[in-house]
């Protein structure tokens, strides 16, 4: 009896928290799902003397700033996806249950009309697959860098508000309707280019918009993401992306990019004022949502 009164007191503590989707000083969830990886590849480079990227990673100094071409209100596309498939890995591998919905369940709702064995859903998916998921998706909804951090944001604001994992059985569903969601109502893309999207070519328009329906209500339709926690968001990944020693290019810092920087950021600012009052006030139904034609692609 104690126990079941300590555990129900814990789940009203936790749900008094801060929702990390809503406010931007509440902790992001991804980075503590990957803590303890990195505490173990830390661990096991230093007993092998291994020190990662020493030869390749560039440090600035007092004379030279080294910088990569991405920018809090620009951000660089092919390290925000990486960034973004390497949260919801960490997510998948440690997740605390397997708590989900059949409508986000592929064994319900399959993405593909070929039969997929049992052992599929009973082993995590690898990163590189979940990236190969992703970068197909987003290059089919022609997600922005900005949209895949807003991805990530709607994502786990689901895994919160209706209290699921994100697991085998559910994560291309679920990671499919946040990009859904984040093309719409970020990126203001009413109507995807699936002709050549080959995770889609089975998926029926009736299902998307049954999904997508789910999806805002389970999100108390609640799609408004203030900038202080799309910072929030996109710092954070960018520490996962240095956790990981993920290769990202970077360069001298010279004054002519030090001023376009300037020049971007300045530009950007608004646009996210804008794009943050539109989404809420934007309310488009979902039946021209997406509009969905066989190919012959081989799903991969």
């Amino acid at each position: 009896m104690w126990k079941g009164r300590k555990t129900h007191a814990l789940r009203k503590d936790l749900a008094l928290e801060p929702n990390p989707s809503d406010h931007p000083r509440a902790s992001t969830i991804f980075p503590s799902k990957s803590q303890t990886d990195v505490r173990e590849k830390r661990r096991s480079n230093h007993f092998n003397h291994v020190s990662p990227g020493q030869l390749t990673k560039k440090y600035s100094s007092c004379s030279t700033i080294f910088l990569d071409d991405s920018t809090v209100s620009q951000p660089n596309l092919r390290t925000t996806v990486k960034c973004m498939t390497l949260a919801i890995y960490y997510h998948i591998k440690n997740r605390d249950a397997d708590r989900s919905l059949d409508i986000f369940d592929e064994r319900l709702h399959p993405l593909t009309r070929e039969k997929i064995p049992e052992e599929y859903f009973e082993h995590d998916p690898e990163q590189k697959f979940i990236y190969r998921f992703v970068h197909t998706l987003s290059s089919a909804a022609q997600l922005t860098a900005e949209g895949a951090v807003v991805t990530l944001v709607y994502l786990e604001r689901l895994l919160t508000y209706a209290e699921i994992d994100i697991c085998p059985t559910n994560w291309k569903r679920i990671v499919l309707g946040a990009i859904l969601l984040a093309s719409k109502f970020w990126d203001d893309r009413a109507v995807w280019n699936v002709d050549d999207c080959q995770i889609l070519k089975d998926v029926t328009v009736e299902d998307m918009n049954e999904m997508e329906r789910h999806f805002l209500e389970l999100l108390q339709f609640n799609i408004n993401v203030p900038f202080s926690v799309y910072a929030k968001y996109y710092f954070d990944l960018r520490s996962l992306a240095d956790d990981n020693n993920l290769n990202v290019l970077v360069t001298p810092l010279s004054k002519e990019r030090a001023q376009n920087l300037e020049a971007i950021s300045r530009l950007c600012d608004d646009k996210y004022k804008d794009v943050c009052r539109a989404a809420m006030r934007r309310s488009v139904s979902a039946d021209n949502f997406i509009g969905i034609r066989r190919s012959n692609a081989i799903l991969s």
